[in-house]
């Protein structure tokens, strides 16, 4: 694997762990400014939140190693139409994702459809779809900026062309 592709593999799985951090703090934010919990519906089981968020993280991972992986370093650039559909498809992850576990967890199809629909206009989803957008569009931009570089940055006495 070239050193391009290493680098921005590398730099994709700390965006997706960065994406994951923004999204749990945020939540506790949220949920603590208004006073309401993440899945305010306990029908919805325990396991809602947390599958929710691995799916929008999985997805998020797995749109940012295409970047990476799939285009060349020479083509590289800043993508904010790529990153607006992964915080979209990141939104619509976690709210379905959601609604599932409710639905295999009560087995009731038009319960799960109103908790879906209370989902997406509720404050975590969009939390969640705007901070993949701003994820991908940070990554995009570093590694855009990495383009045509030789390597790591060096300090003045380590050039060579000095002496």
């Amino acid at each position: 694997m070239p050193a391009f592709r290493r680098y921005a593999a590398t730099v994709a799985v700390f965006a997706t762990g960065l994406f994951l951090a923004l999204v749990i703090a945020v939540f506790g934010v949220i949920s603590l400014l208004a006073d309401v919990e993440v899945i305010a519906d306990p029908r919805a089981g325990q396991l809602a939140g947390p599958v929710a968020t691995a799916a929008a993280t999985l997805l998020v991972l797995g749109c940012l190693l295409l970047i990476a992986l799939r285009i060349p370093e020479s083509r590289q650039r800043v993508a904010p139409l790529t990153s607006l559909g992964i915080g979209v498809g990141a939104y619509l992850a976690w709210s379905l994702f959601a609604g599932s576990a409710f639905l295999f967890g009560r087995g009731d199809p038009v319960g799960a459809l109103i908790f879906f629909g209370g989902l997406l206009m509720g404050p975590f989803a969009i939390a969640v779809g705007v901070i993949a957008f701003v994820i991908a569009l940070l990554f995009t931009l570093v590694l855009a900026s990495r383009v045509g570089d030789k390597g790591r940055p060096r300090w003045p006495w380590e050039n060579e062309d000095d002496e």
